[in-house]
């Protein structure tokens, strides 16, 4: 298979996405080109991630002086207090400017190391490794970095760009079909809001690439997601106006996780499908798009067994408050709650026309399937 670099060029940052199959084994010499100063580094990994990706990324890294920090992860790990120690850490051995932080795992630990990262001394080099699908399509690009706060998800962070992301396919060989699953909630979303020739694509090879894990599908797959992603990060990299639109189902996802406690019972990927299905339901009842629309997104879930209802983990006395959350988003700048809508697949809009009560009177309707 051969490797596909895409270059990351924006006002705020230069940088490259390297993707391909056992591709662990170039980290080193990346790293002598773009951070020739680095002596140190701090290997952030999750103890998920298999044992011969480990060994193999530590070889790779043996001319360097490496302290490895490994962690259980999991949403109510990603909190300032953990942070705050691997900063000290990191302090503790003198980590300086020209050295590194690698983080090896999925979102929330590349969210949590890339933070990290952006406030030792005001900014260390920082290498993302994705390990799951839905880091390598999404999280890992754009510099968003972040913990989790008590009154919801992501609100403490920064924006803080890597210097190198590199993507291994052959690691999502390796993950459990529900974090394939996650990921995959992302690439939909991908197609969804910008090129209906991916949607198509996906419609065709989307079992594929759920079932047999067809290397080049997966990785034609998580290009086009990242090309897609730059599209918007490029033109807006600190999230003021277009860069919104990949927010497509995250109002709605995230308020569920945060009702649902950030607990495994929903995973991230498993509340943006049911966002996305909700957001388009609303598009459907304020006739922003058609009910063609509507069952193209319900025909591709259902084909592909993805789980929409929410009354199977809610009862109805928990929707008022998905709506607080949903209005304390980060993302609002008013009374009003920023939401992704769908006009059509590929061609999505910014609404700002919802409070949290107009939301409540529409969840019955909402959850109608």
């Amino acid at each position: 298979m051969k490797m596909t670099k895409l270059k990351v060029n924006n006002l705020n940052s230069k940088y490259s996405i390297i993707i391909g199959r056992n591709i662990l084994n170039r980290t080193s010499n990346q790293i002598k080109k773009i951070c020739p100063g680095a002596q140190k580094i701090a290997l952030v990994v999750d103890k998920n991630v298999p044992l011969k990706f480990k060994n193999k990324l530590k070889s790779n890294l043996k001319k360097y002086k490496v302290y490895i920090f490994e962690y259980t992860v999991n949403e109510k790990f990603k909190s300032f207090i953990n942070v705050n120690k691997l900063v000290e850490k990191c302090l503790a051995n003198n980590f300086n400017r020209n050295d590194i932080l690698i983080s090896l795992g999925g979102g929330i630990l590349g969210d949590y190391s890339a933070f990290a990262a952006s406030i030792i001394k005001r900014g260390i080099n920082f290498i993302n490794i994705p390990t799951t699908l839905l880091a390598q399509v999404d999280s890992s690009i754009g510099g968003k970095t972040g913990v989790n706060s008590k009154r919801g998800k992501n609100l403490i962070g920064s924006f803080y760009q890597p210097k190198l992301v590199i993507s291994d396919i052959e690691v999502l060989k390796s993950l459990p079909q529900r974090e394939l699953v996650c990921g995959y909630a992302e690439i939909l979303k991908h197609s969804l809001i910008l090129k209906i020739n991916f949607f198509n694509w996906l419609n065709i090879n989307s079992n594929k690439l759920l079932k047999n894990r067809n290397s080049n599908l997966l990785k034609k797959a998580v290009v086009e997601s990242c090309k897609i992603k730059l599209h918007f990060v490029n033109k807006d990299v600190f999230e003021k106006n277009i860069r919104m639109i990949l927010n497509y189902g995250h109002t709605f996802a995230h308020g569920i996780e945060a009702q649902n406690n950030y607990s495994k019972r929903i995973n991230h990927g498993e509340a943006v499908i049911m966002g996305m299905m909700m957001a388009t339901k609303l598009s459907y009842l304020k006739k922003i798009c058609s009910l063609k629309t509507l069952n193209q997104l319900k025909n591709i879930y259902d084909s592909n067994h993805l789980k929409y209802d929410i009354k199977k983990f809610f009862k109805k006395n928990e929707y008022n408050q998905i709506a607080n959350y949903m209005s304390a988003d980060k993302k609002n700048n008013d009374k009003k709650i920023n939401l992704i809508l769908l006009k059509k697949i590929g061609t999505p809009i910014i609404n700002r026309e919802f409070n949290k009560h107009q939301i409540k009177l529409f969840f019955d309707k909402l959850l109608i399937n």
